[in-house]
């Protein structure tokens, strides 16, 4: 993210998509499919890709070199010198295997040490709405050690990027017309864009269908068995690759864990919870270096006082900026966010934020922020993250809530998160017309057989609480999942930690698994 201290940590590149408006539970989920129009799909949960046609599991990939991502995927520069893409041809519907195919885009960087090959390692970076294709490249660094004996792979998603793209509102309407206020006409409005451009493809964009992807993708990579890095997100769909192929779990790490034991409102609760922390601690932070000039105050009290004025000032009158656009409520509720995700790294950067809107009256930092999470490239153009966000989203969980149910749950919000508590139950009602039906509201991750998983949580993560992660390596079954505690701060670990990312390499280069119950400081 370009603000003045740069979070390192990868998991940042992929930030859930939690406080678009109307906001959406970013890691809401479930297992399976949807079809349209409430009617659910035919791929049983237990489903496969066995029966598939040769000419797809037998299809041979045209690597080339990579162009510059698009708009959908995010638009940056060509990743340069050895990075190979190419796409791969699946399903639109799997309970039709000869039927319509779509096209899976990819990219992959080769074992640098051909002699230590081991195969492919599939990296999946989150959202949901994540471009893997964009992403890889520009965490590639953190990835050097691995990328000696595996060949780096990562992909766009269903809906994602340059795959079956999932559009809805356009730049303008984006940039122009924040929307009306009201959550729920904001959801219809774009529930209604997306129908409009994107009816085709919105039943098959569901985790169970990329997971399917990720065992053809397995096949045609010439693997045995898929080798697997997800984080955030790309938990829960490696969850659920889990449970649907135990048997073809390779090597596999789960760093940020998303929760899969939690229906969407208790998911909202924790993370309205983790967020709050995780502000209280940049507070801290901000009383102690700054004293007296500090624009969040002596105390968590009073900082979240000052925040909600500004909000409220924000709301009534936004704050100019260089570039002639107003910083509104929702854009500085996203920017300060966004901040947070990077730990300890994004505290100085918040702390001026603050300051330059708190005593300054200007905008320009948590605008940039809130640009930067949100996919605005400096030419007024968008990634598709939020828009693949809101299909992925509302195919997997099969809630629909209403105003009365999140009028209900306001009170536990706010009491979870006096800052960021109104606007996340607000996003209960971001599927509330949604066309396709949901398929759960939890996830099945329960993956029997399959080789050890490492399941990594994070004790100050405010976007997927650590207790996510323990409670995924129980659901995934005794023997499988294999916990290691970080206490630290910020969204996902690796690269961040030295003592988890030495585990996670001895893991995924030796097939060595820490002990479970490991804590790394």
């Amino acid at each position: 993210m370009p603000h003045p201290i740069r979070p390192g940590r990868t998991a940042v590149l992929a930030a859930a998509s939690l406080f678009a408006i109307p906001a959406l539970a970013g890691c809401g989920g479930g297992s399976d499919d949807a079809g349209k129009g409430g009617r659910t799909s035919t791929v049983t949960p237990t489903g496969g890709t066995g029966g598939l046609p040769a000419a797809l599991t037998g299809q041979r990939l045209s690597w080339s070199p990579c162009p510059a991502p698009s708009a959908a995927q995010g638009a940056a520069e060509a990743p340069g010198k050895g990075w190979q893409c190419a796409t791969m041809k699946a399903p639109l519907d799997y309970a039709e295997p000869k039927g319509e195919t779509v096209g899976v885009a990819l990219i992959r960087k080769k074992a640098t040490d051909s002699d230590q090959r081991i195969g492919s390692l599939v990296y999946n970076f989150g959202g949901p709405g994540a471009s893997g294709v964009a992403t890889l490249p520009q965490a590639a660094e953190d990835y050097t050690k691995l990328n000696a004996a595996y060949d780096l792979v990562s992909f766009d998603p269903r809906g994602v990027g340059n795959t079956t793209t999932v559009k809805c509102l356009d730049d303008k309407t984006l940039d122009t017309d924040p929307g009306s206020g009201d959550a729920l006409k904001d959801a219809e409005r774009i529930t209604r864009a997306c129908e409009k451009n994107s009816a085709k493809v919105l039943p098959h964009v569901g985790t169970a269908t990329t997971a399917r992807d990720m065992d053809l993708m397995r096949q045609v990579l010439g693997d045995k068995k898929l080798n697997y890095f997800g984080i955030s997100y790309g938990t829960e769909l490696g969850g659920v690759y889990a449970h649907l192929f135990p048997r073809n779990v390779g090597r596999t790490v789960f760093d940020a864990v998303v929760d899969p034991s939690q229906d969407p409102v208790r998911t909202g609760l924790a993370q309205a919870a983790a967020f709050q922390k995780s502000l209280e601690s940049a507070m801290a932070y901000c009383a102690k270096e700054y004293t007296d000039n500090c624009p969040t105050g002596k105390s968590a009290a009073e900082g979240n006082r000052r925040v909600n004025a500004m909000l409220a000032k924000l709301d009534k009158k936004p704050a100019p900026t260089e570039s002639g656009r107003k910083l509104t409520k929702e854009l500085a509720l996203t920017g300060i966010g966004a901040t947070l995700y990077a730990g300890e790294e994004g505290w100085e950067a918040l702390t001026q934020s603050l300051g330059e809107t708190m005593q300054g009256g200007t905008g320009d930092n948590l605008l940039m922020l809130a640009d930067s999470y949100n996919g605005r490239d400096d030419k007024g153009r968008y990634s598709n993250m939020h828009a693949a966000n809101a299909a992925i989203t509302c195919a997997d969980t099969r809630s629909r809530h209403t105003r009365a149910d999140v009028d209900d749950k306001r009170p536990a919000f706010e009491k979870a998160s006096p800052v960021f508590g109104p606007s996340m139950v607000e996003g209960l009602l971001g599927c509330a017309q949604w066309p396709v039906r949901g398929a759960a509201d939890k996830p099945e991750v329960a993956a029997p057989g399959a080789d050890p998983i490492v399941v990594v949580g994070n004790t100050g993560d405010p976007a997927t609480p650590v207790e996510g992660a323990r409670r995924m390596a129980r659901q995934l079954g005794k023997g499988v999942g294999v916990t290691l505690t970080v206490d630290g701060e910020g969204h996902g670990t690796y690269g961040e930690n030295r003592c988890a990312t030495k585990a996670i390499d001895t893991f995924l280069i030796d097939g060595k698994a820490p002990a479970d119950g490991t804590v790394c400081k």
